[in-house]
């Protein structure tokens, strides 16, 4: 319908009511403003804490609240990629990250695209036990008590294999594999295609999207994942970002060994905090951009079911 067009029995005399009536703007300025100041109370806090990173010890216990420091100061930058401690642990965290995201992708998507098959015999059992576990958990004891058992304490592979696979994400893949159509599987088995081949050169090839999406679903997980290295890891050699960042901001007897190697080089508190939490933040913020084209698509597709 037309901006301008009339609308039968709208008004007396079919006069013309236009969208962008008062009321209608009345509603959008409210909604810009509303947005607008959620979204300064989300951002500037994440400036202060960048800008506190680049300013001085005295600056930041001065002066409560700023978004530009009075002297740019880089010797916080320096110091702390010149700790073992912390490149250490940024370098673990990068890599459990890759390592972690890449196997929860490859075991979701080998484990989703059976199951989108009604044939597959027994497939009604595993989608039952499937979405058992979004229903009941055993927790946190028993989960410990299992990765123990498997001698992954103080093991990298303890923050990645006891959550492999999200019952929820495994779901909306399924969905998504069931809604491709079966006429391009069948023509490939018909030109000599294996089921293996068939998931590789066909479906994987359309399923960009959701790839993308829950590829950065799973490494945001794996990157903001402070309980399972807490529970995990008793090596302090082992800790990832999240960790020191809790560590350096609430820090505690255990946290002792890693405080003093940092305090060791002279530890300029506050800046540390302000550009630790900056790292832990910055890198898993800056990949949303390159994901976007997918983002959005892939979050819808496979959450309707037809």
């Amino acid at each position: 319908m037309a901006l301008d067009e009339a609308v039968p029995g709208d008004r007396p005399g079919g006069r013309v009511r236009h969208y962008d009536s008062r009321g209608s703007r009345i509603f959008d300025g409210l909604n810009i403003t509303l947005l607008t100041v959620l979204g300064l109370i989300t951002v500037l806090p994440l400036l202060y804490v960048l800008a506190g990173s680049f300013a001085s010890e005295a600056e930041i216990r001065s002066r409560h609240f700023f978004l530009w420091p009075e002297k740019f100061v880089t010797s916080t930058w320096h110091y702390i990629f010149s700790t073992d401690t912390f490149v250490r642990a940024l370098l673990t965290t990068i890599g459990v990250t890759l390592v972690g995201t890449l196997v929860q992708v490859a075991l979701t998507l080998t484990m989703a695209y059976p199951l989108s098959k009604r044939y597959l015999p027994g497939r009604a059992l595993f989608l039952n036990m499937v979405i058992f576990t979004l229903v009941f958990s055993g927790g946190m004891i028993p989960l410990y008590l299992v990765v123990r058992d498997l001698g992954l304490v103080d093991s990298y592979w303890a923050l990645i294999l006891p959550l492999a696979i999200n019952p929820f994400y495994l779901v909306i893949v399924k969905t998504f594999f069931q809604s491709l159509p079966e006429a391009l599987e069948e023509a490939a088995r018909i030109d000599g295609a294996t089921d293996i081949g068939v998931f590789w050169r066909i479906v994987l090839p359309l399923s960009k999207p959701i790839i993308a999406t829950f590829s950065l679903f799973y490494a945001v997980g794996i990157w903001n994942d402070y309980m399972s290295p807490l529970l995990y890891i008793n090596d302090t050699d082992k800790w990832t970002l999240q960790v020191l960042v809790r560590q350096l901001t609430a820090p505690n007897a255990d946290s002792a060994n890693a405080l003093d190697a940092l305090q060791s080089y002279g530890f300029p508190e506050q800046g540390v905090k302000f550009a630790i939490i900056v790292i832990a933040t910055v890198p898993i913020l800056l990949v949303y951009p390159f994901l976007q084209k997918y983002f959005a698509k892939g979050v819808l597709i496979g959450s309707v079911k037809e």
